[in-house]
């Protein structure tokens, strides 16, 4: 049970990041919460910068646009409804990427 909560969220996070339209300056993240409770303290940390947000509600999503300005790998880290932290390494991005 401990990777599911994770994985659950960290998986959709990629998931909607490589499904969103092409043509934009910008990525369009999805964070959609799966793991059954409210999760906490959310920050995806990309190459220069990061964003996040407070909670997440289950079932809810939080959207965010980015513009990509070096390379390197994601990673979201988030305090789970049991008071856990986890964090996750997600795929590296490409400056300029756009999408």
């Amino acid at each position: 049970m401990p990777l599911r909560m994770p994985l659950a969220l960290t998986a959709t996070f990629v998931v909607c990041l490589s499904l969103v339209a092409c043509r934009s300056a910008f990525v369009q993240a999805d964070i959609v919460n799966h793991t059954g409770g409210t999760v906490q303290l959310i920050e995806v940390d990309y190459p220069d910068a990061s964003f996040g947000t407070q909670q997440i509600a289950p079932g809810a999503t939080y959207q965010y646009r980015f513009k990509i300005l070096d390379s390197g790998p994601l990673k979201i880290s988030f305090t789970g409804f049991d008071n856990k932290a986890w964090t996750a390494t997600g795929p590296s991005v490409h400056q300029n990427q756009e999408g």
